[in-house]
């Protein structure tokens, strides 16, 4: 067979309401047109993320009524400890409330200036994590992965001679940690082989420095590991995650992607002398250590979560879903990020819409108008979420990407096919979009804030100053 089944049942629904064109004008120009800034209640089709946006299941709310919210020693704690344990074995599983805790838990720990975190590629968070301590934040991705149209079908693999170099170039006693990012988010969301996990401890072993893992998407990147990687074929995809987190010493984890809950994450690792300095800023920020600022109900979601994201049925489901979105795209004629991903698809925005120089921003001119057009919130993925550079200037990223990101177990296919025809009625129109000018920015993490205005609208009100300047001056 080849259609593509939900393998679950709905119960429960929730309205969408439908906005028109002239309203979506409007609610653009207030939110200035940052789509982080909008109502989501003004949203038809909301893939912005698909991080704490899953559908929980039924055993995950029957669970829910079982949280005991003691605030220590909760028998919660132990069933999420033993979940995780059982996928992740690390000494040490610290909960918190989301994982940019946990990354700002251990970068305030092993960060400083003059250090230097290696990683295939950072995702904002943990960019920004690494640099509020005055270290730096280094990507080393394969040269494929930076090649969005290169069919390679691990393209988040880190580039191992060039980890080997840089070791050896800032000295091992500068690089606290090295990470790997599993799937590659800022990549296209693109896996990483076992082969290559086990290359990166290897070098990292030679040169007595810790592999954690970035471990979000964890599930999808073990079933393209059983996919992709021959030895794998006949294995289940529970022992491949197990296998992935042995050449581990540590990692950071956001539940609200593949643990399958709308909040929650933790930071585990094997160094027992880090995690006591980690349990007690957890403790001054998140809370005591057997909730880490979660509630019990919260804890026991992410234990069945644990459970049901390593299902083979479900994950086949989640791939091929996302595989079918791809497909169609390319088949009407639109770029993206090859192969597809396993939690999003990503548009190269840059080919898509030549005509607009990175610098004004391809990939947030297209989320705007996809918004405009159909009610679809999409995310920037490029020069306005990684141009601004740590001494204030601005540069191109390596790719202009906006992210379609499917939130697990929320749409169906009808939903996907809307996205398609949308897309598809952009293309066919995509000279005459035009390109954005941010008109105000923070410091760091600007693309959650920022304020824009299309290109022609920032000249029309230059002219019109102008002109209302010169007839008061008459």
């Amino acid at each position: 067979m080849n259609t593509i089944i939900e393998p679950f049942r709905i119960k429960s629904v929730e309205p969408i309401r439908m906005t028109t064109r002239e309203e979506r004008t409007t609610f653009l120009e207030n939110a200035h047109y940052n789509l982080f800034a909008l109502d989501s209640e003004n949203v038809i089709i909301d893939l912005l993320t698909d991080s704490g946006t899953s559908s929980m299941s039924a055993n995950q709310w029957a669970s829910v009524m079982r949280g005991d919210e003691s605030y220590a020693g909760s028998p919660s704690f132990d069933r999420f400890h033993k979940a995780v344990h059982h996928l992740m074995p690390f000494s040490h599983i610290i909960p918190t409330h989301q994982g940019r805790a946990a990354e700002k838990i251990l970068f305030s720990i092993i960060g400083g200036p003059g250090k230097y975190i290696l990683n295939n590629t950072h995702f904002d968070t943990t960019r920004a994590n690494i640099e509020f301590t005055g270290a730096e934040a280094i990507d080393l991705v394969i040269a494929e992965g930076k090649i969005p149209d290169s069919e390679h079908p691990f393209k988040g693999n880190m580039d191992i001679a060039r980890l080997e170099a840089f070791i050896k170039e800032k000295g091992p006693e500068n690089i606290p940690l090295v990470m790997l990012t599993v799937t590659n988010n800022s990549g296209g969301g693109q896996p990483v082989s076992m082969e290559n996990i086990k290359e990166t401890k290897y070098i990292c072993m030679k040169y007595d420095i810790p592999l954690f893992l970035d471990a979000c998407r964890f599930a999808e990147n073990a079933y393209f590991i059983k996919l992709r990687e021959p030895a794998y074929a006949n294995v289940k995809v529970e022992t491949i995650v197990q296998e992935m987190f042995s050449y581990a010493d540590g990692c950071t984890m956001s539940a609200k992607k593949d643990a399958l809950v709308n909040m929650g994450g933790w930071l585990a690792m094997n160094n027992p002398v880090w995690a006591e300095v980690a349990r007690n800023l957890l403790i001054l920020t998140e809370g005591f250590p057997t909730y880490g600022g979660l509630s019990g109900r919260d804890l026991e979601a992410i234990a069945v979560g644990l459970v049901e994201v390593v299902d083979e049925d479900y994950l086949h489901y989640r791939i091929s879903s996302t595989q079918y979105l791809g497909r169609h795209l390319t088949e009407a004629g639109i770029p993206i990020v090859k192969p597809a991903g396993g939690h999003a698809i990503y548009i190269d925005a840059r080919n898509m819409l030549p005509h607009i120089t990175p610098l004004e921003y391809p990939g947030q001119s297209l989320a705007v108008e996809l918004y405009l057009h159909a009610g679809i919130r999409a995310c920037e993925i490029g020069t306005v979420m990684f141009g601004l550079q740590m001494d204030g200037t601005e540069k191109a990223a390596p790719m202009d990407l906006v992210r379609l990101a499917i939130p697990r177990r929320v749409y169906t296919q009808s939903h996907i096919d809307y996205v398609i025809e949308a897309l598809t009625e952009i293309n066919q129109n995509k000279a005459k979009l035009e390109g954005m000018k941010i008109v105000w920015q923070p410091k760091q993490l600007r693309h959650f804030s920022a304020r824009f205005l299309p290109i022609n609208s920032v000249q029309n009100q230059k002219e019109n100053f102008s002109k209302a300047f010169q007839a008061e001056n008459a």
